[in-house]
């Protein structure tokens, strides 16, 4: 059966329905940028695809600017989603949106892809590009600023805020880099950490400190973070003294790490001590015929660009797999 899916991004995509009775040669897991990419190099090369993803685009949809994606100087996180999408929708790709994988399976090369609605389907190749949440604050003001002030990435977002005080909710290894990183180009920042010290190995603490334009507070549990249209400071209270106490701010980046979307793989490919996919240079799992890419797994840098390029060559792996069996 064919019909056009309105991904609900202005994007009208001819595309086929996930067929249970289809042994499909590739199954990718994931709407990022690591799936789409995957899947065009699926489809350009004759390979029978499907895609289960929660959601079209991925983290990218809640990307308020782009500026470090190639060819474009300044983009929309919601339009290169549009993007991607079109350049998908070209293909005749099996599809299914807002459903999840709950477990994978393999029994004589074969790989079961059940569903959280119960259905299952078989592919010889299976692609997981599930991608990864940034783990929250979960504190008043949070949601309502995200993208108007709140922010979880510095390399994608730190430029928007050149000249202006910010703070870092963090004291380990992310959020020390993050604010080394921002302190190149914002005017001053506060970096808070819940404990009484900064975690954070001690080469980067003691680069930290020294650094004039950061100041570190330890012992703070943010309580809210403040603003109407737009962040004007941060909440905390001091956990030794008990006492409330709001910082001016005009930024607030959230560095307390990643929570890859991995559970449904536990116990089938090898995870490392932070629930990352642990892939080769191929993007090979552990278990034959898987691939992972994307920020689901282990490689560094959680960037589309890189993303991008991971879900290309996991796609081309899983071809060289393909024409191998």
């Amino acid at each position: 059966m064919e019909f056009n899916l309105d991904l609900g991004l202005g994007v009208e995509t001819n595309t086929t329905d996930v067929n249970v009775n289809e042994i499909y040669e590739s199954f990718i897991i994931g709407g990022g940028p690591a799936a789409m990419t995957a899947a065009v190099y699926l489809m350009r090369k004759g390979i029978k695809t499907a895609i289960v993803a929660g959601k079209i685009g991925g983290q990218v949809g809640d990307t308020k600017g782009i500026e470090n994606y190639m060819g474009y100087n300044y983009i929309e996180g919601d339009e290169l989603v549009t993007k991607f999408s079109s350049q998908v929708r070209q293909f005749e790709i099996a599809f299914r949106e807002n459903t999840f994988v709950e477990n994978i399976r393999v029994e004589d090369g074969i790989k079961f892809i059940k569903l959280s609605d119960g259905i299952e389907y078989r592919a010889k190749t299976v692609i997981i590009a599930a991608g990864s949440k940034w783990r929250q604050l979960n504190v008043p003001g949070e949601d309502k600023l995200r993208g108007r002030g709140v922010c979880y990435c510095a390399i994608c977002d730190g430029p928007f805020f050149k000249g202006l005080d910010i703070a870092v909710v963090g004291g380990g290894n992310s959020g020390v880099e993050a604010a080394l990183d921002l302190s190149k180009m914002v005017k001053s920042i506060k970096v808070l950490e819940f404990t009484d010290k900064l975690n954070a190995d001690k080469v980067l603490v003691d680069k930290l400190l020294e650094t004039p334009n950061i100041e570190a507070i330890t012992s703070a549990q943010v309580l809210e973070i403040l603003g109407d249209q737009g962040v004007s400071g941060i909440k905390y209270k001091d956990r030794v003294s008990g006492e409330e106490k709001v910082v001016e701010v005009e930024g607030v980046f959230v560095e307390i790490g990643l929570v890859p979307n991995s559970q449904f793989v536990e116990g089938l490919v090898e995870l490392n001590k932070f629930k990352e996919i642990v892939v080769n240079k191929g993007c090979e799992t552990t278990v034959e015929g898987i691939y992972a890419c994307g920020d689901i797994t282990d490689v560094p840098f959680k960037q589309i660009i890189i993303a991008s390029g991971e879900g290309a060559k996991a796609a081309l792996s899983a071809c060289e797999y393909l024409n191998k069996h």
